[in-house]
């Protein structure tokens, strides 16, 4: 046997740099890099071996590790999970920030690889810098933290694990049903220790995305199901864009004349102008898409979690009498709900079930409701999305100024507080690939981050980040990144100083305004100062300026698509209304005793809607 002697870091990049995956009959290297922030844990080790193979795998340094890794999960989902990133960074606290970002990429199914460094395996200098330890037991890290948010987790002892370690990970990261974030942590002293390697270990090798097919009991159990409905519902999940069945779900829908109702992941699997598409679902969704959930006998989901802001809770539609089937390449998604479990991939599920059901379609009635709700929906986006020369415009109206500039080949990126409800609404998306927003997590600062792997995953599109001013304050590092790498971005930052969304949410609990909004919180005796966001992007490298209403902000977005580098747009909005329409139930818990009489009858109202809750 042909061996090769190689460190163990050298022997991990390399394999990493072998490994190749087929995208739409092309092949294409499965790792487009990696994103690193180098300290003692990793930059002699690690460090040292990507530098000798920067060319086939470049390294992408950043600004922050937890950002780094919102990067690399969102270039992965950018590309339908097919092609990745791995993102590595040194011991202790550079570790650590890289938690927050697992768990973004467990709770949305994404894959990416996360090599953090780890302490000395010898414990020879123990206890080395930024170690923490534990008094009871020396094998535990902070990298243990990983454990809970990985899909796989490992820590790599001795060299020669990499041989069965590393195809395990690779295997996670692309399969359809465990797909997550894979975590090997590295301990400084064994990335430097060398080994004899097989040189077979770094053959190049082509991977293809597994289809699970659909089991026939199941199939024929689900096909029955739907062909006695009269008012079928489809309600799409991400993983028809990550089975590639958009085009697919279109084809079906329209043959059998089924409404379909999205997701936030799901969101753009169709486009909005399909005539089966009537919006998004559940607490953030559409008036035509709650009232056909409230109605349908049938529910197909495809591809989706069925987390509570797409069901209100377990409120909107789970009730005697309802159907739902669940076509999801997960056993454990497929069970949720009592659902008639449909284990597949989301693309064959459905040609096969078009083919059981033939010629079967929904009732002329149904199909005739549903036209009707999503006209009366769209009359309602178009009037609260207008521009009706407000100084402090409305998060819908911004959206509205957004689309309108925006083509069918560029996408928006958001992720947590009142901007991912709205945009859910109100956001009329033009395709798969148009619409990229982060939900499952709600993670506060993955916007920009996220903004940078999707321009990163399709530099020919442009990239629309839309952002509050908490978020952005929170992390706005990679600005700097996007501009040192060439990776434009436009970034319209909506200041409605202080957590908006969170406030209203207070607010509707019965709470006073409190420690939300700056001006609710403890400051100093003039207040909070106003921060100059434009001239904070400018300082980072930025071309940028501050507008006043809706109308400059769309003349400052004609004038950020002409610019060649990052473009940041602030102006100020309301923080406190939002789209009243729409929407469904959402479970958040009311104290059962107060002494405000506002928390009390929001408790009142608490209790009812439980009463529709399906348990």
């Amino acid at each position: 046997m042909s061996t090769i002697r190689l460190t163990m870091a050298q022997a991990l990049v390399k394999y990493l740099a072998a490994q190749r995956i087929e995208c739409e009959g092309r092949e294409m290297a499965l790792f487009e890099g990696v994103f690193g922030i180098f300290g003692h844990g990793n930059v002699a080790g690690l460090g040292e071996a990507l530098y000798h193979v920067r060319d086939e795998l470049p390294t992408y340094r950043a600004h922050n590790e937890q950002t780094m890794a919102h990067a690399a999960i969102a270039f992965a989902k950018a590309q339908g999970r097919r092609r990745l990133m791995a993102a590595t960074s040194s011991v202790g606290p550079g570790a650590t920030n890289m938690v927050t970002a697992a768990g973004l990429a467990h709770a949305n199914r994404l894959p990416v690889l996360l090599l953090p460094g780890d302490t000395f395996a010898t414990r020879d200098p123990d206890p080395v810098l930024q170690q923490v330890e534990h008094f009871g037991d020396p094998t535990i890290t902070v990298n243990d933290c990983f454990r809970p948010v990985s899909r796989y987790f490992d820590r790599i002892t001795r060299p020669e694990q990499l041989l069965t370690s590393l195809p395990q990970a690779i295997a996670t990261l692309l399969d359809p049903e465990h797909c997550g974030p894979a975590t090997l942590a590295l301990p400084q002293d064994v990335q430097t220790f060398a080994y004899d390697y097989p040189e077979s270990f770094f053959a190049p090798r082509l991977h293809r995305i597994r289809r699970p097919q659909p089991d026939l009991g199941e199939l024929e159990t689900a096909i029955a199901a739907l062909a006695r409905a009269d008012r079928p519902l489809i309600i799409a999940g991400g993983g028809v864009h990550y089975a590639g069945a958009c085009e697919r779900l279109g084809e079906f829908a329209r043959a059998h004349s089924v409404p379909v109702a999205e997701t936030q992941a799901g969101k753009g699997a169709l486009p909005d102008t399909h005539p089966c598409s009537v919006g998004g679902i559940g607490v953030t969704g559409s008036e035509a898409a709650n009232q056909l959930a409230e109605q349908a006998d049938v529910i197909l989901a495809v591809g989706t979690r069925l987390q509570d802001f797409t069901t209100g809770s377990r409120a909107l539609f789970e009730r005697d009498g309802l159907t739902l089937v669940a076509l999801n390449a997960g056993r454990f998604d497929s069970q949720k709900h009592y659902a008639l479990p449909l284990i597949g991939d989301a693309f064959d599920g459905l040609v096969a079930l078009d083919h059981g059901l033939a010629d079967w379609r929904s009732s002329d009635a149904w199909r005739e409701q549903a036209c009707r709700l999503k006209h009366d929906w769209d009359e309602v986006v178009a009037r609260v999305t207008a521009d009706d020369g407000r100084a402090l415009p409305t998060d819908a109206q911004v959206i509205g100024a957004v689309n309108r500039q925006t083509g069918e080949n560029d996408t928006v990126v958001c992720a947590a507080g009142g901007l991912p409800g709205e945009l859910h609404k109100v956001w009329r998306c033009a395709g798969p690939g148009s619409y990229h927003v982060e939900y499952g997590y709600s993670c506060m600062g993955y916007e920009i981050a996220g903004g940078l792997g999707v321009k990163m995953a399709h530099p020919e599109r442009e990239v629309f980040v839309m952002v509050g001013d908490g978020s952005y304050l929170m992390h706005n590092s990679e600005l700097a990144t996007s501009v040192m790498l060439g990776r434009k971005l436009v970034v319209v930052v909506l200041d409605n100083r202080g957590y908006g969304c969170i406030n209203r949410l207070q607010q509707g609990t019965g709470g006073a305004g409190f420690n939300n909004l700056l001006d609710d919180c403890l400051t100093v005796e003039e207040g909070a100062p106003k921060t100059d966001f434009a001239a904070h992007a400018r300082a980072l490298g930025c071309e940028a300026e501050q507008v006043h209403g809706v109308q400059a902000l769309e003349e400052a977005l004609v004038r950020a698509r002409q610019a060649d580098t990052t473009y940041v747009i602030a102006l100020d909005t309301d923080p406190l209304p939002s789209t009243d329409e729409g929407g469904a139930w959402w479970d958040v818990a009311v104290p059962e005793a107060s002494s405000r009489e506002q928390v009390k009858a929001a408790y009142a109202g608490y209790r009812e809607a439980k009463r529709r809750q399906h348990r």
